[in-house]
């Protein structure tokens, strides 16, 4: 039995393989082409080229991973089936279920490794490749040139700031405005400051040339105007659960964090009040796209043991429009789990579900002929 594992395997990694180049090839060609004309405006050198499209590798591996999962599924079985390999597999009284084992345990590793590779790999190189972007492209521009930031911390305090330093640990014309607790359309106190600092020893912020102002039904009673002070020394306020890393995370791209600092950004963004359900999706999003590994290999065995024989060309246009399908189910998703109508792990796992189910029932029909 080893050999034969070793030989459906290995017939199974060839064409996996295979997807993953051609559509490689495809997703680079097709991206020069939309950029080359940037990329001759901007006098770009070749070797920012080649290394932008090095950093470009992992992202467009993330997405065409099940691609070639599906593409294998599709060779492979077809294949056997077309020879009656697989005949005679079932003749020798090997089952679907062990005929398969090699596969879907090569379909597990491919998809914890996936896992690794899209929550931690893919964004380190994201944020190189837009670093060129930034540096060469003027795309994704970050922080630098952020004014107008508004931020929630708590239910009952915003915060706005004009301009951000380069680190987030410097804000310049900041506004904090406080409101009553059980009337939150009634402020009761508010601070405009020339500069909020963060103390990177105390991790908290000073407040530096602020007026203060006290309200009481909305009416102003008490105007002051204070050099320096912590916000911690401030009763009014005492602490902002908004800190740089919030701010500067805030104005990335999700793409740009790996799953752990992702999970922490969402934490802290909670603790300020904010609406993360287009974090929360984009986070499990991240998790579970890996899945659609082993999925597209159910769904490639259930489709690819049609008696009838069908080329190649066939079958890489069928693994093209279930994967466009596919996409298209879990972006449509997102636009509802990202305005709150479908909660965001449901969101990030609907596409996953209906093509499980629609995937296992043709499997089981298989099964039973």
């Amino acid at each position: 039995m080893k050999l034969l594992d070793k030989y459906i395997l290995k017939n199974f990694i060839q064409n996996f393989l295979f997807g993953i180049f051609c559509f490689l090839i495809i997703f680079v060609i097709v991206d020069l082409f939309e950029n080359l004309d940037r990329f001759i405006d901007k006098n770009v050198p070749l070797k920012i080229i080649i290394d932008y499209y090095i950093f470009f590798i992992p992202e467009i591996l993330k997405l065409i991973t099940p691609v070639g999962m599906l593409i294998a599924s599709l060779f492979t079985i077809s294949r056997f089936v077309n020879f009656s390999e697989f005949t005679a597999m079932k003749s020798a009284g090997i089952s679907l279920f062990r005929y398969l084992m090699p596969i879907l345990i090569f379909g597990i590793f491919i998809t914890v490794l996936s896992i690794y590779f899209n929550g931690w790999i893919v964004p380190k190189t994201n944020t190189d490749k837009f670093i060129i972007e930034r540096n060469y492209l003027d795309k994704n521009k970050i922080l630098s040139n952020i004014n107008n930031l508004n931020l929630q911390d708590a239910s009952n305090k915003i915060i706005t700031i004009g301009t951000v330093g380069e680190n987030g640990n410097l804000c310049n014309n900041i506004s904090i405005q406080i409101f009553n607790d059980s009337n939150l359309t009634q402020m009761t106190s508010r601070f405009d400051a020339r500069q909020m600092i963060w103390d990177t020893v105390k991790k908290e912020w000073i407040l530096k040339d602020y007026f203060k102002r006290i309200f009481s039904d909305n009416n102003l009673e008490n105007l002051q105007f204070i050099k320096e002070n912590r916000v911690s020394d401030i009763k009014e306020i005492i602490k902002l659960n908004v800190e740089p890393d919030i701010i500067i995370k805030k104005n990335m791209k999700p793409e740009e964090l790996n799953l752990s600092d992702f999970k922490a950004f969402i934490e802290n963004m909670e603790k300020s009040g904010i609406d993360v359900s287009k974090a929360k999706v984009d986070y499990y999003s991240t998790i579970s796209f890996p899945f659609a590994n082993l999925i597209t290999i159910i769904f490639g065995v259930s489709v690819s043991t049609n008696r009838r024989r069908s080329g190649a060309a066939i079958q890489f246009g069928m693994a093209v429009l279930v994967s466009f399908i596919y996409l298209g189910f879990v972006k449509i998703s997102q636009v509802f789990g990202y305005n709150g109508s479908i909660p965001p792990l449901l969101t990030a796992w609907i596409a996953n579900i209906v093509f499980l189910i629609i995937s296992v029932n043709n499997f089981i029909k298989f099964h039973r002929i």
